[in-house]
């Protein structure tokens, strides 16, 4: 058995690292090279992938928060597609810091990919912004229709792990469903050919689906049911013992974005419209579909904890990697103590606080 999953094991990671040339195409400019650490060779570029999807994340960027913080580094914000394609670039060695989701995040710390990333910040908790929705005309009403018809979702995303809590939740057998692994963009496009009939996707690629298809079920439901997923802030270990005075500067700049979307909503809008290329309305819309913390919040014990006291967050990563094993997607869950290791606490406090 342990020769099996040797195997099993090399080939996945082999075929993950084939997969950089995706993740390079999906990268603006790619990923750099190596796995040094983020220094770009000389200790001073940060490589950070970011996803469109409204979040702090994209206040970050567009105002240049972490730019103003660390005049003297190069930071190169490299844009992906999901979180399966963030976990091959760290495999690759090719970005330091990431905007990912919980469920990839599980994924990447479990056998046979045991990425050595830690958790250190808590973007959003999914709520209506990521959602299952049925094409009109596809004579889909409920979950329970959609045994036998295609559904879409990238694969290894909080999406994938949302919708096989939506089909086992409702009593579907995921075998029965014709799953198909597309991007968002890819979404849209089967979407308007009529090659689907639903999908579960996130923003802004959910309110297009949502325009000529109706929302079977949305994360937040599924959250209230006890499979919550979250967007979260991960950075690779070496980069992380190497550089952490980069994270905090990096928390402190997410935290003045949580701060603007709760204390000035209208000004977050449009940082988030322009990223995404929409209207501030449309922002405004997409933003409250989201559940943000308060920065104070990421401290507390439900989410990240505290030095000694790691928090809820290692319990939530551990329920969905128990899920993922059991779906056949992952070989087995890590041990809780483990992924406690995998939650960065230090300096946390500082960071959301000063």
């Amino acid at each position: 058995m342990s020769g099996t999953r040797g195997l099993r094991r090399t080939s996945l990671l082999v075929a993950a690292l084939g997969a950089l040339v995706v993740v390079t195409a999906c990268g603006s400019g790619g990923g750099g090279g190596g796995d040094d650490g983020g220094d770009g060779g000389d200790g001073r570029t940060i490589r950070i992938a970011y996803q469109a999807f409204p979040s702090g994340d994209l206040i970050v960027k567009e105002k240049g928060l972490l730019e103003k913080a660390l005049p003297d580094h190069t930071i190169k914000w490299i844009k992906f597609d999901s979180g399966a394609t963030i976990n091959t670039a760290f495999v690759a060695g090719s970005v330091d810091l990431a905007a990912i989701g919980s469920s990839p995040v599980a994924r990447g710390l479990s056998e046979p990919l045991n990425i050595p990333y830690k958790v250190t910040w808590v973007l959003d908790v999914a709520g209506d912004n990521e959602g299952l929705v049925a094409r009109d005309g596809s004579g889909v009403e409920d979950v329970e229709d959609l045994a036998g018809r295609k559904v879409a979702t990238p694969f290894s995303s909080t999406s994938h792990y949302s919708l096989l809590a939506a089909l086992d939740r409702s009593g579907v057998d995921a075998s029965k469903v014709q799953l198909l692994d597309l991007e968002p963009q890819d979404i849209v496009a089967a979407w308007s050919r009529g090659d689907i009939d639903a999908a579960y996707v996130w923003l802004p690629t959910l309110d297009e689906l949502g325009k000529t298809g109706k929302t079977l079920v949305s994360s937040r439901e599924l959250a209230a049911a006890g499979k919550p997923t979250l967007d979260l802030g991960v950075a690779s270990t070496a980069f992380i013992e190497k550089q952490p005075e980069v994270i905090t500067a990096w928390r402190k700049a997410q935290a003045q974005a949580l701060d603007l979307i709760h204390d000035d909503p209208s000004a977050a809008a449009e940082a988030v419209g322009r990223q995404l290329g929409i209207s501030p309305q449309d922002a405004a819309a997409q933003l409250k579909q989201g559940i943000f913390l308060k920065p104070a919040d990421q401290s507390d014990a439900k989410w990240l904890g505290r030095p000694g006291r790691v928090g809820g967050l290692a319990e939530n990563l551990r329920s969905a990697a128990e899920f993922l094993a059991g779906q056949k997607q992952i070989p087995a869950a890590p041990e809780l103590t483990e992924l406690e290791k995998a939650v960065y606490v230090e300096g946390l406090s500082d960071a959301v606080t000063g």
